[in-house]
């Protein structure tokens, strides 16, 4: 009851406040690039719940269609304006709406796509019990994950075999230790790791 309160009134704070940045970016996005201003991908939630995750869109439009899932490095459907906003992560400000909904927390483990929650099915039935979030212990290691698997030559296998794994390692670490303090701690070390 306290983490959902919380996660209502400061993501509706966050939406108030950033209601210029959020306009900001959307001109961005529309002088940079045709397309809409967000993008929305279907991912698992809470109890194996499908939603809509909410981004910024950062990449052309209808970049699923033109590569993988998987984006590394410089891939060459991001767009201009889309590196700004995936080094600073602004692109996922969206997620507020998510938040508000219901969808996600502020703090969980970050949603995956269908097919790879399917994979790791018997792992995602533990952290499932829980909503996904914006931030969670994964995100704080893998801040540069795009960068990591541009090294790769199998960028997908690498994900999976590899990041993924150590994801859900980090994603039940959370499960276990979550309470109130937890998250807030996570909450205040993110913006620290994201300029550090």
């Amino acid at each position: 009851m306290i983490k959902r309160s919380f996660d209502i009134f400061v993501s509706l704070l966050g939406l108030l406040t950033c209601l210029p940045l959020f306009f900001a970016i959307a001109v961005l996005i529309k002088f940079d690039s045709s397309g809409p201003v967000l993008f929305s991908q279907q991912r698992i939630g809470k109890n194996f719940r499908p939603f809509w995750i909410y981004k910024f869109r950062s990449m052309i439009n209808d970049a699923p269609s033109h590569g993988n899932q998987i984006t590394v490095g410089n891939d060459s459907r991001i767009t201009r304006i889309g590196k700004f906003l995936r080094k600073t992560k602004l692109d996922e400000l969206p997620q507020l709406f998510n938040v508000l909904k219901g969808d996600m927390s502020l703090v969980g483990p970050r949603p995956e796509v269908s097919a790879y929650v399917q994979l790791f099915r018997k792992d995602y039935e533990e952290i499932l019990r829980v909503h996904p979030g914006i931030t969670d212990l994964a995100s704080l290691r893998y801040r540069n994950e795009a960068d990591l698997l541009a090294n790769s030559t199998n960028p997908e296998r690498e994900y999976i075999q590899r990041i993924l794994p150590d994801k859900i390692r980090r994603a039940k670490e959370y499960v276990k230790r979550s309470s109130f303090f937890f998250d807030l701690a996570l909450i205040l070390k993110t913006p620290l790791r994201l300029f550090t």
